[in-house]
């Protein structure tokens, strides 16, 4: 798995439909196609990409094909966000605290004056 085809993967909404799909539980693939609303074949090109990816794995169950979520590619994007998740806390906390003051201040108009 590469950051590249990972982002690209996840780029698509069909491809993410799919990964919201599996985050609840393992599917064959006819559910897939019945609940993203997609042909049988555009569905396996995306489970492809998405397969390629590292996103999910597949296992054959008799005459089926189950398609599971792999959350450790998922794990990695989630760390390579963390640094810019902090960034963002820490901007939104300072706004917070500048809302606060002036929100205190009996002196300053409010927007009703």
């Amino acid at each position: 798995m590469s950051d590249a085809s990972l982002w690209s993967a996840l780029a698509d909404p069909h491809r993410r439909a799919i990964v919201a799909l599996l985050l609840e539980r393992p599917r064959p693939v006819g559910e897939i196609v019945e609940a993203c609303g997609l042909s049988q074949p555009s569905t396996s090109k995306h489970l492809k990409v998405l397969r390629d990816a590292g996103l999910v794995r597949v296992r054959q169950d008799a005459q089926r094909r189950v398609y599971a979520l792999d959350p450790a590619p998922i794990a990695a994007l989630d760390a390579w966000l963390d640094p810019y998740r902090r960034l963002w806390n820490r901007s939104l906390d300072a706004l917070g605290r500048r809302l606060d003051e002036t929100s205190d201040d009996p002196d300053r108009p409010s927007a009703k004056d």
